[in-house]
């Protein structure tokens, strides 16, 4: 196959989970259902908080964000799935691939990040309670916040510029349901050396040390609570980080489950299906678990009914 010149690609082909023609309007169904659960759950955690003056706290200020992402993250994928399910097409033009894999890097990165923030956010909160509001000043939290988008945005825009030096051949059918950066960059025939470093890199930094901070977060926050010598204490203070300790544990959960199963099974239609659990699946659950677990989101988002 020659390559060929980049402006000159018209567009990919995303293979999406089946190309049997009687699923696809039971997929878009699914789909559709669960993109606007993750809609309306995100949005209504957002507003319950930024109406709720009670709310106004540096644990809620971040998770405000991380349902912003969450809506972000999901926006990305699933829309376009939609559309060429509807118009019964399954291609994506260049640019739009590109498009679609920078916000898929940024708002997924953005979530890592900010799970990591609101961990440290817990950890400051139980182990040291008397310190908390000088430390996680209204100041401090928007500098944690602006890292979390500079650091992303610096791995994504990275990324992309990458794959912009890249040619493709006439192949470019992509065994998924949206542009996965690893896919993309195996389609094009000019060499992949340093995309490859920089993927492995980046995979590596940005996911190994935000989980590693979370788990010595947690390890000082259950050698804190251990102790409290109440055990009404002990139950106050593991409720305040329960919800979170959830939500880590299904990305994380979700996100390794599908790396380790690609990496075991060469059939890359499965590890797209196994993909659905952290792209829609984990973002669509958050709000359910936030909301069912939290009394002050309970209260919040009966004030904003009523």
């Amino acid at each position: 196959m020659e390559p060929e010149n980049q402006t000159d690609i018209p567009q990919f082909i995303l293979l999406g989970l089946s190309e049997e023609a009687e699923l696809q309007p039971l997929l878009f169904g699914l789909f559709l259902s669960m993109y606007l659960v993750t809609f309306t759950g995100n949005l209504l955690i957002i507003l319950a908080i930024t109406t709720d003056s009670h709310l106004h706290t540096p644990m809620y200020f971040f998770l405000s964000n991380l349902s912003f992402a969450d809506i972000c993250f999901t926006s990305t994928t699933v829309p376009k799935m939609l559309l060429n399910i509807h118009m019964q097409k399954n291609v994506i033009t260049y640019e739009e691939c590109i498009t679609q894999m920078h916000f898929f890097i940024l708002f997924a990165g953005l979530d890592n990040f900010l799970l990591t923030v609101m961990a440290y956010d817990r950890f400051v909160a139980i182990c040291h309670p008397l310190q908390y509001t000088v430390i996680m000043n209204p100041r401090f939290c928007g500098l944690l916040l602006l890292a979390c988008w500079v650091l992303t945005f610096m791995d994504s825009l990275l990324n992309g510029l990458l794959v912009l030096r890249l040619s493709f051949c006439t192949e470019l059918e992509i065994s998924h349901f949206f542009c996965e950066l690893n896919q993309v960059v195996h389609l094009a025939c000019s060499d992949t050396f340093l995309n490859d470093i920089v993927l492995y890199l980046a995979t590596g930094l940005l996911g190994t040390i935000p989980l590693t901070g979370i788990l010595f977060s947690y390890m000082k926050i259950v050698s804190s609570i251990l102790k409290i010598s109440s055990a009404g204490g002990k139950s106050k203070a593991f409720s305040t980080c329960g919800s979170h300790l959830s939500v880590v544990s299904l990305f994380y959960g979700t996100g390794l489950g599908v790396y380790l199963s690609s990496a075991a099974i060469e059939n890359s239609r499965v590890t797209a299906i196994a993909s659905v659990m952290y792209t829609v699946a984990t973002p669509m659950l958050n709000p359910f678990i936030y909301s069912l677990r939290n009394k002050d989101i309970k209260q919040a988002l009966r004030k904003l009914f009523s």
